[in-house]
C-alpha cells in the first residue's frame, strides 16, 4: 500500500512532464508502452532540442502504435526536462527510469546532458538512443547507450580535411567553449587532424554564457589564420563570429552541427553569411531511399519549409526504437535493449548499424549560410 501511495504521489507531482500516461511502462491491460523523451526543454540548448522534439512527435503521429504479440499497443511519450545541465540530467533521466518506468529513452540533444545521464543509463535496465549527442564519451563503455548520429572524431576530422584539402587552408584558429563537452571534443579532433595534414593551429577558449570575445579575436586575428573553426553552442558561436567580422576578420568561418537552428542566423545577422558547417542531414542529399519521402511529407505539413537535421534525427531515433520493440515482441526493457543493439535500421538520415560502442557509421554534409538560409553545399560520406 505504501508503494502504491508513493507512486500515485509521484504521478501527481510529475504531470507537467508527461505527454500522456503515468505509472509503469506497461499498462495493466497491456494496451500501451512508454518511451521517454529526455531533452533540454529549457535552458541554453532549448531551441535545438525543440527542433529535435518536432521530429520525434512527427514520427509519433505517423506511428502511434507498435505490434506486440500480434496486438496494436499504444505508444505513450513521457517528457523529462534536463534543463540543458549535466547535473539536472541525472535527475531527469532517473525520473524516467525509476518513476515513469519507461521501456526506452530518446535523448539527449547535446553531449553535456547526455554525459550527465551516463551512469544512470549504464546501471539501469533501460536503453537510451541519442539523436545528436556526438561526444564519444556518451556511449563508450556503456552497453545501454546508443546514438543515430556520427560522432565528434568524425565531425572534427571531416571539417579539418575540408579546410585543408578543399579550402586550401594552412593556418587555422580554433576556439573551445569550456564546459561544453561537444565543443571541447570536436575542437580537439579538428586540431589533431589539421596538424596531421601539415597545418598550423592557434587556439583560444571562452566560457558558456560569455558575450564579449574581443580578447580572443584580437589574439587569433594576429596569427592571420586562413580559417576560424568555432564549434560550440549556437548562441556563443554566432556572437563570436559576428564580433570577429565586426573586428575586420576576413577568414573563412567554419563550425559544427549545433549551428543549424534559426536562432544562429537571428543572432549573427549578416555577419554569419558564408559560414560553412558540418551537418547531419540536408533535404537535397538523398542519404537513403526514405529521405525524399520524408522531406516531401514534412514540406506538405509545414507550408513548404524544409526539415532540419535535428528533426530528421529525432524522427529516426523514434522509429528505430519502435522497430526494436516490435523485433523484441515484448514490453520488457532488457529485451528491447538487446533488439536495439542488433538494429540494422534504414532511416531518413542514413543506415544505422551499431559498433561495439553504440555508434553508427554515418554521412556528413556541409551546409552554408546563404541569404539568411541554410543551404546544401557538399556531401561527405563516411568511409
Amino acid at each position: 500500500m505504501k508503494r502504491l501511495l508513493a507512486r500515485i504521489s509521484a504521478c501527481l507531482f510529475t504531470i507537467p512532464f508527461l505527454l500522456t500516461g503515468c505509472g509503469s511502462g506497461e499498462q495493466e491491460d497491456g494496451s500501451s508502452i512508454k518511451i521517454g523523451v529526455f531533452q533540454p526543454i529549457t535552458g541554453s540548448m532549448a531551441a535545438g532540442a525543440a527542433i529535435q522534439i518536432e521530429g520525434i512527435e512527427l514520427a509519433y503521429r505517423e506511428r502511434p502504435t507498435v505490434k506486440i504479440n500480434g496486438q496494436d499497443v499504444n505508444v505513450k511519450l513521457v517528457k523529462a526536462d534536463n534543463k540543458s545541465d549535466k547535473v539536472e540530467a541525472a535527475t531527469a533521466v532517473s525520473k524516467l527510469v525509476e518513476e515513469d518506468e519507461v521501456a526506452a529513452i530518446i535523448g539527449s540533444y547535446s553531449s553535456t546532458p547526455s554525459i550527465g545521464a551516463y551512469d544512470i543509463i549504464r546501471k539501469g535496465k533501460v536503453a537510451a538512443v541519442g539523436a545528436s549527442c556526438t561526444n564519444p564519451a556518451v556511449t563508450e563503455g556503456n552497453d545501454n547507450y546508443f546514438r543515430v548520429c556520427f560522432i565528434d572524431p568524425y565531425e572534427g576530422t571531416v571539417m579539418a580535411n575540408y579546410a585543408y584539402n578543399n579550402l586550401g587552408a594552412r593556418v587555422a584558429a580554433v576556439t573551445t567553449e569550456k564546459g561544453n563537452d561537444y565543443s571541447v571534443g570536436v575542437a580537439q579532433y579538428f586540431k589533431e587532424a589539421f596538424e596531421k595534414l601539415g597545418g598550423t593551429v592557434y587556439e583560444a577558449s571562452y566560457q558558456t554564457g560569455d558575450q564579449d570575445f574581443n580578447a580572443q579575436i584580437i589574439s587569433l586575428k594576429s596569427k592571420n589564420p586562413d580559417v576560424f573553426f568555432v564549434p560550440g553552442n549556437f548562441t556563443e558561436a554566432a556572437m563570436f563570429i559576428k564580433q570577429a567580422r565586426q573586428a575586420g576578420v576576413n577568414s573563412t568561418m567554419l563550425g559544427g552541427d549545433t549551428y543549424e537552428v534559426q536562432e544562429f542566423i537571428g543572432i549573427g545577422g549578416k555577419e554569419v553569411e558564408g559560414v560553412m558547417f558540418a551537418a547531419f542531414f540536408d533535404p537535397d542529399a538523398e542519404l537513403t531511399p526514405l529521405t525524399k519521402e520524408f522531406v516531401e511529407k514534412y514540406r506538405q505539413e509545414n507550408g513548404g519549409k524544409d526539415p532540419a537535421g535535428e528533426t530528421a534525427l529525432g524522427y529516426d531515433a523514434y522509429n528505430l526504437i519502435c522497430d526494436a520493440i516490435e523485433k523484441a515482441n515484448s514490453f520488457d526493457s532488457v529485451a528491447i535493449r538487446d533488439a536495439i543493439a542488433e538494429s540494422d535500421f534504414i532511416g531518413v538520415t542514413g543506415p544505422v548499424k551499431f559498433d561495439e560502442n553504440g555508434n553508427p557509421t554515418k554521412a556528413a554534409v556541409i551546409k552554408k549560410v546563404e541569404n539568411g538560409k541554410f543551404v546544401y553545399f557538399d556531401s561527405l560520406l563516411a568511409g
